[in-house]
């Protein structure tokens, strides 16, 4: 064999020795690559499941069984493996802990649990071109599943901005106010409020009757820094109650949803025509919560306990709430010195104290006495108290508001 023949041998062998090398690197790109968008996928499906499952966790006793219903829904709605797949999270994969560096587990106590922990693993994930690596080699390890895993770490804490209703409450000397108090108050013939709350002016300019009706009746005042919120007082009051009663689906004239403010979904009603001795608190929150289901209108007076005394006011929506409905009683309310703040004389601001959450007990009767007890408020805990159902959105990094999801590891 000449010199010829032997170098055609050598290039022939060459190529085979280049092939199999680019295969290889074919193989490795296209497999892990695979991987590796597999993992961006299961990330995101277990941070999913972490937020989703960390708002449950309000200390009742049934907290934990909620985030995991709540955290396996919302992680399986994701797809992995280039979409095609579900994520497959199982209840064993959502663990929960006092602390961030503490030890996750199903049996953490529910008062005490703060943190979720959703952690899931993709097997199987058989490689595409690797395989045909054995080929070559006649190494069955290239044939081998592979799998991917991520984890997802939530806790609550403070927004940096919230949003709040115009409403002050009035700060009570320690203890304060107990979960399922009620608060009481009046509204006059010039809709200014006593008792033990006031109106407010987020803008601290004198605000205007359209400034606070637009408030009332809209989502609220929002990006408000917390306790560094300066408020003063409002002036012209005029129609503040009738933006205030269409919460509960009652509106002036012809006026109605969703354009002229949306309703709650529910309006119905607790009412009591006079002082209440409390304790023991009237705690009407899990009942309202019951009848949201209902979904209906405010029913006037003396439909059921607790709401006689006090007339519709305007017309009542009798539309569909189902489909105009919203959060719109449970609501976030600053917390103000009210001495200091009737000092002001309609003029000058003060800081808010802190951030609560409370029940819009019923719509307002104008006009009512100043001996009568006819706006109410249910005392549903401190904004960011651990129990408390009001929410937010936006970044955590706040003092003292409403808590909101967030990503810790």
């Amino acid at each position: 064999m000449n010199n010829r023949n032997r170098q055609k041998g050598a290039v022939i062998v060459t190529t085979a020795l280049f092939m199999l090398f680019l295969l290889g690197m074919m193989a490795f790109a296209t497999d892990f690559g695979h991987l590796f968008v597999v993992k961006g996928e299961l990330q995101t499906a277990t941070d999913s499941c972490a937020l989703a499952a960390v708002q449950e966790l309000d200390g009742a006793a049934d907290a934990l069984d909620r985030a995991t219903r709540v955290g396996r829904t919302t992680g399986n709605f994701n797809k992995v493996n280039f979409q095609e797949a579900e994520a497959g999270f199982v209840d064993t994969d959502i663990t929960f802990s006092a602390t961030l560096n503490g030890v996750y587990s199903r049996v953490e106590p529910a008062a005490t649990a703060k943190y979720v922990k959703c952690a899931h693993q993709k097997a199987g994930m058989a490689p595409w071109l690797f395989q045909a690596m054995s080929a070559f080699t006649g190494d069955d390890a290239f044939k081998a599943n592979q799998s991917v895993s991520a984890l997802g770490v939530a806790t609550r804490a403070p927004a940096q901005t919230n949003c709040a209703l115009p409403i002050g409450i009035c700060k009570k000397p320690a203890p304060g106010y107990a979960i399922g108090e009620w608060l009481s108050g009046a509204v006059n013939s010039a809709e200014a409020v006593t008792g033990q709350f006031r109106w407010l002016d987020f803008t601290g300019n004198g605000g205007g009757a359209k400034e606070l009706k637009d408030v009332l009746r809209g989502e609220g005042q929002c990006n408000l820094p917390g306790k560094d919120t300066v408020v003063g007082a409002p002036g012209n009051k005029g129609s503040a109650a009738d933006a205030y009663n269409t919460r509960f689906g009652i509106y002036q004239g012809a006026k109605k949803p969703p354009g002229d403010g949306i309703p709650d979904l529910t309006g119905y009603a607790w009412y009591k025509n006079g002082p209440i001795v409390q304790p023991p608190y009237p705690n009407k929150y899990p009942a309202f919560v019951a009848k949201r289901l209902l979904n209906a209108p405010y029913q006037g007076d003396n439909k059921a306990p607790d709401t006689t005394g006090l007339n519709t006011v305007g017309k009542t929506y009798t539309g569909s709430l189902a489909t105009v409905g919203a959060n719109r009683r449970v609501v976030t309310v600053p917390v103000v010195n009210c001495a200091a703040f009737d000092g002001l004389g309609g003029g000058g601001t003060i800081k808010v104290e802190s951030l609560a959450c409370v029940l819009l007990l019923h719509p307002i009767k104008k006009g009512a006495g100043p001996n009568s007890e006819k706006m109410w408020l249910e005392y549903l805990g401190a904004a960011d108290s651990l129990s408390s159902p009001c929410s937010t959105i936006g970044l955590a990094g706040g003092d003292g508001g409403p808590l909101v999801p967030t990503l810790v590891q």
